[in-house]
């Protein structure tokens, strides 16, 4: 089978990284945000756990970006870089992930419309986590109960909002039978050249003739 390179060895350990670290923060978060919940986090352990997982989810974004500022920025104007073809791709995906014929399924770049949709909500909600975080962390005594209820609303919004768009990234990946070389790329970091054509088009010609990622 012939194979081609969809993701590197960095971008893969740094996916997996923020992977793991959203899925601590968001078990124990649960912890704090679900009052059937209220058992596991008494004595503070879940609350510790919770600050050392948010300070390496913040801490591996930012030594990436550092370490590879061009390759940061391009993911993040390919996440809000939209056209006809994400228009046309929303218009058929529904009929395409419950079988529906996938010629009917507009040609998309690196990441297809569903993906770049989770890295826009990955980014937006990132950036609340990291804003409302600091402020409920390290300035609560400083700010007022109702700013203080302002932050904690929009860090449970972004929790609700990521939490759900994050199941449905993991059930397509690992259960939708037509995605599943997109967790086998993630991992490996390779897809079959018939996936990268039907599936990223656009991307396997532009670097079939040799352009640049």
């Amino acid at each position: 089978m012939q194979e081609v390179e969809r993701f590197r060895k960095r971008a893969r350990v740094h996916h997996w990284w923020i992977a793991v670290w959203a899925l601590i923060l968001g078990l124990t978060g649960l912890f704090l945000f679900v009052s059937g919940f209220g058992a596991a986090a008494e004595g503070g352990g879940s609350r510790l756990v919770h600050r050392i997982a948010a300070i390496c989810f913040v801490a591996g974004p930012a030594l990436y970006f550092f370490a590879n500022p061009r390759s940061s920025w391009e993911w993040i104007k390919e996440a809000f870089t939209w056209n006809k073809d994400d228009i046309g791709w929303l218009q058929a995906v529904p009929s395409y992930y419950f079988g529906g014929p996938e010629e009917d399924m507009p040609p998309q770049g690196r990441s297809n419309t569903g993906q770049k949709l989770w890295m826009v909500v990955v980014i937006i909600t990132g950036v609340i986590f990291v804003i409302t975080g600091f402020f409920m962390w390290f300035l609560k005594g400083n700010i007022s109960a109702e700013a203080y209820q302002v932050m904690l609303l929009f860090h449970d919004i972004a929790f609700i909002a990521g939490g759900a768009m994050f199941l449905v990234h993991v059930a397509l990946a690992v259960f939708h039978p037509r995605m599943s070389e997109a967790l086998r790329s993630m991992w490996g970091g390779k897809s079959s050249t018939h996936y990268a054509k039907t599936h990223h088009g656009k991307w396997y010609n532009r670097i079939s003739a040799g352009e640049s990622e």
